[in-house]
Order: structure tokens, then C-alpha cells, then sequence
């Protein structure tokens, strides 16, 4: 007998149309110019997919009471809906505000205001499934920006265990609830405990190569190694590609990452002959040169070719250790930014010519392999994806996700009327 079987304990489940479970208001107008310092608590819905979680007890903005007598109001145990997006994944998701202060919020979003037969949270919960999803995709309209509207989220329908008996139908809903509360409170711990650890990395770091004037030497990188802007061969030349040498573009370089092995395409034979120049020995170092992307940095673990929006450095300089200087570039990735945008582009850029001119300090290369040692340690516990806390955040989440499918695997009748 499976968990959720003994949670049940044999009682029926009926899917209910959201709209049968409470009130669903949709929100009116909130602009961000209506934002105050302080006020009435205020749920902006492009807040719901890029800062809060689940659920909330205290607000991002506010606004003043003069303009929330305008707004639809949200009180503790409601749920906020956003219903527009640029993609299906933000539509539908949902924000359980528990804070004791009565909020407001605006268009854009609908208000789910939960009756006794239904928890706002296990609403919520159910809201992340992909039976949820499956059924919102069915109700969304338009293509760059897509909206599903309160009438039809009324639709979508909701297990609800035992319905027959309200009592220990919220008492199911109730242990669900508190089951994912945890997985979603060991998360959280972890992030935190992540975000501090980063703050002290960042610390340390900084520390570790900052130097005072005559402390070190300092030299451009085209003074320490041979850099190289990469290509691209044509997309329709199929004899160019196949499965002989690692070609590399910015999307394969990820946060986090210190040496990429595994990129997402690969040249043939023939395609990287026909561009000498730009293959890369292993053990280069490889930066994005251009967009949002920028000054992401990465060692190649195998022989390359990057595209045109990667220059590479080959070290010359056998004084540079080349860990020493994937933790100085990296660290120089906002300064590499702000110097891309100067050019005055559409996007920032910094070409072969600039990225050459870069000066960076360097100490001895003994000092140089102790300052590599220590911050490579932190680099594992924070931005390591195959291990220290980002690695253990992700088991975590996979954890989440498995029990949250579990408790919420209640069979669904092929065809549901509302």
C-alpha cells in the first residue's frame, strides 16, 4: 500500500472545478508608479514569478491607502493568480498571502478566495503539478503574451479528497500541506545557508587579489597569453559537423561551471581543419565577449572551437597559473560589463582588441597556486553543480518534486463536467 493509499485510507476523491471551491476576483490596474515606501501591503503580479514563493506573510511593495480603496483586496489565506505572462510556466502560479494586514493587488492576477471545502496552500501546492499545467495550457490564449482568464481558471479542476465529509477532507489536505511545508523549509535553509556562503566567497575572494601598487606585477592579457576570437561554420554545411572535436557557445558555459567538457554540439574532422586559427588547445581559458551573457568564464577541458562571441586566452606566460586567472576573470565579470557597454552598441561587446588590453595583477606562482587552492574550495561548496550546497539544493528540489507528485497522484476521471 503506497503512502498516499494509507493517507486516504480508501475515500473517494472528487475533481471540482475551482470556481465551485471559492471566489475567484480578478485584480484591476497597479501600476509599479503607484508604489510607495510604506502603505498598504501591495502583490504586484510580476512579483509572484520573480520573487516570492509559495506563500508570503509580508509584501514587497506598498501602496497608499488612497489608492488601495481602487485595488481588489487580499486577505490572510487567500491565494493571487497571476494570469498573463510571456511564457505558459508563470501563467497560473500562485502566491498564498497569510500576512495579518489586508493587502491589495492588481490586473493581471485573480484573487482565489478558498471556502471551507479547500486549503488556499493545498491549492497552491497542487498549482506546480503537471496535471495542473496540462490543464492551463488547454485554456491559454495568445503567443508572445499569454493570459488565462479568471473564467476559464474556474474551470480547471481540483482533487479534493473526501468531499463528502469536510472535516477529513481538510485534515488530508491539511498532512499534504505540512508534508511539503518541510521539503520546502529544507530548501529554503539551504538557500539561505548558500546565500551567505556566496556573500563570504565573494569576501574572501576580493581579499585574496586585491594587491597595493608595487605588490605585484601587472600585465595585459596579451602580454601572458595568445587570444583568439572563435567562428562558426555555416549551419547548412553538414559536412562541418559531427562528433570529433567540441565546439562551444555561450549557452553551454553555465553559471557555476569551472571546466566544460560536454558541450551541446561538435565539429567534424573536416569542418575543424577548414578553421585552424580558431581551435583551442585544453586548458585555455574561454569568455563571453558579448550580450546578457557576458564575462562568463570557463576552462576547456578538451581541444575547441569556440563561436564569435567567445575569445579565448592561451597562456605564453609560464609565471601564470591558469586556475589563478579563471578566479581573476571571474571576478572581474561585472568591470568586464560595464567596459562592454561603453562601445555603445545595442549590446555590450568587448572585442579581441579591448579583451587583450586587460591588465591583471599577478603575484608569484607559488602565491598564485595558494590563493587557486583556497578559493577553488569555495568555488565547489557555492557554484559547484555537481557538488557542495547547489548540488544538494538540486537533490532537494528533486525530493520536493517526487513527494508533492506522490501526495497529489489522485486518478483523474477521463472526462470531468464542471
Amino acid at each position: 500500500m503506497s503512502y498516499l493509499e494509507k493517507l486516504l485510507d480508501g475515500v473517494e476523491v472528487e475533481w471540482t472545478p475551482l470556481g465551485e471551491l471559492g471566489e475567484l476576483v480578478r485584480g484591476n490596474g497597479l501600476p509599479k508608479t503607484d508604489f510607495t515606501e510604506s502603505g498598504v501591503p501591495a502583490i504586484h503580479y510580476g512579483q509572484i514569478y520573480t520573487f516570492y514563493g509559495l506563500s508570503t506573510a509580508s509584501t514587497k511593495s506598498f501602496v497608499s491607502y488612497e489608492t488601495a480603496k481602487k485595488l481588489k483586496k487580499v486577505n490572510a489565506g487567500d491565494v493571487v493568480i497571476t494570469n498573463t505572462s510571456e511564457n505558459i510556466a508563470d501563467v497560473g502560479k500562485a502566491l498564498v498571502y497569510l500576512g495579518k494586514e489586508q493587502a491589495v493587488t492588481g490586473g493581471h492576477a485573480t484573487i482565489f478566495k478558498p471556502s471551507n471545502g479547500v486549503i488556499g496552500k493545498y491549492f497552491a501546492y497542487f498549482t506546480q503539478t503537471d496535471v495542473f499545467s496540462s490543464d492551463k495550457r488547454k485554456y491559454s490564449k495568445g503567443t508572445k503574451v499569454i493570459d488565462v482568464s479568471a473564467t476559464d481558471m474556474a474551470k480547471i479542476t481540483i482533487p479534493i479528497p473526501c468531499p463528502e465529509n469536510p472535516e477529513k477532507s481538510l485534515a488530508i489536505q491539511s498532512e499534504i500541506v505540512q508534508i511539503l511545508d518541510k521539503f520546502t523549509a529544507l530548501t529554503a535553509e539551504l538557500t539561505a545557508e548558500l546565500t551567505a556562503r556566496k556573500k563570504q566567497y565573494n569576501y574572501y575572494r576580493d581579499q585574496l587579489l586585491s594587491f597595493e601598487e608595487g605588490e605585484v606585477e601587472w600585465k595585459t592579457l596579451g602580454d601572458i597569453g595568445h587570444i583568439v576570437t572563435g567562428r562558426t561554420p555555416k549551419s547548412s554545411d553538414k559536412s562541418a559537423w559531427g562528433e570529433d572535436v567540441d565546439f562551444v557557445t555561450p549557452s553551454d558555459i553555465k553559471n557555476g561551471m569551472r571546466n566544460i567538457t560536454c558541450p551541446s554540439r561538435r565539429l567534424s574532422a573536416e569542418g575543424a581543419a577548414s578553421m585552424p586559427k580558431a581551435r583551442i588547445p585544453s586548458g585555455s581559458l574561454l569568455v563571453t565577449c558579448i550580450g546578457a551573457d557576458m564575462g562568463k568564464t570557463v576552462i576547456n577541458a578538451n581541444d575547441c572551437i569556440p563561436n564569435q562571441q567567445i575569445n579565448s586566452i592561451t597562456l605564453t606566460d609560464d609565471s601564470v597559473h591558469v586556475g589563478y586567472l579563471f578566479h581573476v576573470l571571474t571576478a572581474m565579470r561585472d568591470s568586464l560589463r560595464r567596459q562592454g557597454e561603453l562601445g555603445g552598441g545595442t549590446m555590450p561587446l568587448i572585442n579581441k582588441s579591448d579583451f587583450s588590453k586587460i591588465v591583471v595583477s599577478l603575484p608569484s606562482y607559488e602565491d598564485q597556486a595558494r590563493i587557486v587552492s583556497i578559493l577553488d574550495k569555495f568555488d565547489a561548496l557555492t557554484n559547484s553543480i555537481t557538488e557542495g550546497l547547489p548540488r544538494e539544493i538540486e537533490l532537494r528540489q528533486k525530493q520536493y518534486e517526487y513527494y508533492r507528485d506522490l501526495l497529489f497522484s489522485f486518478p483523474k476521471p477521463e472526462t470531468v463536467t464542471g
